[in-house]
């Protein structure tokens, strides 16, 4: 009896005896167990990855190739299309474009008429008188319109001013004069008229 119990004692002593390691003159030295790193907060310690089959991996596989397959299809698709409209926009611009010379054609049969016909200055004069109201008609019918000038109160928003002139015949801050003709499509401005503007001292005085 007493021998078991000496033998049980002996075996939980080396249980909690640290290891040793040979030391120096003095005998062995304690060599303490190193401490676990402590886990950061708030993350979990990383579980280990669990083993993928073959079937799985080709099945992974085949449909990262199809995503793949369907991305380049998509993507020829977008370019195509957009290869497309660029194209049809092209055939639009010209197809506008051709429909405007188309119309002016006459214009310019008329401008080289003129050109070559023989007489004084004031057939001439008429002759382009003509062909510029030839021309202003078939802007009418493109809804081309020539903006009021002389005569109407100044409007920056479709009026130019060049300068202003002196003239008591004419209300103050009046167009005076036009210099160049300005137009608008339908109720868009394409440009402004370029006028010089009156300066009525006379009413301005009063």
């Amino acid at each position: 009896m007493k021998r078991v119990m000496h033998k049980h004692k002996t075996e939980l002593v080396d249980l909690e005896t640290p290891e040793i390691t040979a030391g120096g003159p003095d005998g062995p030295e304690l060599v303490p167990e190193p401490e676990p790193e402590p886990q950061p907060v708030g993350e979990a310690a990383p579980e280990p990855a669990e083993p993928v089959s073959r079937a799985e991996f080709d099945q992974l596989k085949g449909e990262r190739d199809q995503l793949l397959d369907r991305m380049a299809r998509m993507q020829a698709e977008f370019d195509n299309a957009r290869k497309r409209a660029e194209r049809e926009r092209v055939e639009f611009r010209d197809i506008a474009t051709g429909n405007v010379v188309d119309q002016f054609l006459p214009v310019i049969d008329n401008f080289q008429l003129a050109l070559s016909a023989t007489g004084n200055a004031d057939q001439l004069r008429s002759g382009v008188a003509l062909i510029v109201k030839q021309m202003e008609e078939t802007l009418q019918r493109m809804q081309v319109n020539a903006i009021p000038s002389v005569g109407e109160p100044f409007d920056p928003r479709v009026h130019e001013a060049l300068g202003s002139v002196e003239r008591e015949d004419i209300p103050d801050q009046h167009v005076a004069e036009e210099i160049r003709r300005g137009y608008r499509l339908r109720d868009r401005l394409l440009r402004p008229a370029l006028v010089r503007v009156a300066h009525n001292s006379k009413q301005t005085s009063e």
